[in-house]
């Protein structure tokens, strides 16, 4: 499963993504927003991001305007590794060297067929493991208070 936020600026991006999602039978989840009215990206990627962690959901795409914000606020919670990208290349390689387990987009920057795209390749390509691995370990680390230098 897949689990989707946003704030109130990137709620209409994340429907249209949930519209994609029905239309290639990909299971999902959408912890909010559900309006356009003022909603705080802050709260939509601590609730997806949860569940990602848990094991609920295998990956979380998150959308705001810019989709910097929601990912600063997702990569506060232990486990993640969100990327907010807005190019191909970006969101394939950030899932093959980073293994990110969250897609943020802004919905300001991009239009809903690039969005398409990077969900697409973002949910299609695996990591790669290897010497990659040894920097998603080192991630980790930080991330627990250790020094990885």
């Amino acid at each position: 499963m897949i689990v989707l936020g946003s704030d109130h600026a990137g709620y209409p991006l994340k429907e249209e993504i949930k519209v994609y999602l029905e239309e290639n039978g990909i299971e999902y989840c959408d912890v909010g927003c559900y309006s356009p009215e003022r909603y705080d990206y802050a709260k939509a990627a601590q609730k997806a991001c949860e569940k990602v962690v848990s094991g609920e959901a295998k990956k979380a795409i998150l959308c705001c305007g810019t989709g910097i914000g929601i990912s600063m606020a997702a990569n506060k919670v232990k486990g993640i590794r969100a990327a907010a990208v807005s190019d191909y290349f970006s969101a394939k390689f950030t899932r093959m060297h980073n293994d990110a387990n969250c897609l943020c987009l802004g919905a300001r920057v991009i239009g809903a067929g690039l969005a398409l795209e990077l969900v697409d390749v973002f949910l299609e390509t695996g990591f790669e493991g290897g010497r990659h691995q040894t920097r998603v370990d080192q991630i980790t680390a930080i991330e627990n208070g250790e020094k990885v230098y």
